[in-house]
């Protein structure tokens, strides 16, 4: 088992790591939308969607994988009405691949944050 980290995620704002990979398969935990730099959450839902969504590709990166590699992703959202701009941007990152996905509707989440995304992903096949 081996702990993945980057710096061009934010740090975890709890005890738990940024990934965790164990074999081919990488455990993502979940992203908001913090700038990695400031640790500040960005302005705006579709700044939050696109902010998780790069902090996602950094650890994904770190990891030794990319987008294609993913074979399941979490979606949690408190508004939504959010549902349809969530789709539009995911589709700009994923491209034409179309892994597993939940979307869930949910009361809160942390520093207020109004979206938060998690992957399951492979390394190589």
């Amino acid at each position: 088992m081996e702990y993945i980290h980057t710096d061009d995620a934010p740090r975890a704002i709890g005890p738990y790591s940024q990934a965790v990979k164990i074999g081919n398969m990488v455990y993502l935990s979940g992203q908001i939308g913090l700038d990695p730099k400031t640790g500040n959450l960005v302005e705006g839902f579709e700044a939050q969607v696109r902010r998780a969504l790069t902090n996602l590709q950094a650890v994904l990166r770190a990891a030794g994988t990319d987008f294609n590699g993913v074979l399941r992703s979490g979606v949690y959202l408190i508004d939504l009405a959010n549902f349809q701009k969530l789709n539009e941007i995911y589709a700009e990152f994923f491209g034409d691949h179309k892994p597993a996905r939940s979307t869930i509707g949910v009361a809160q989440l942390p520093k207020g944050a109004s979206v938060e995304i998690d992957l399951i992903a492979v390394v190589g096949d």
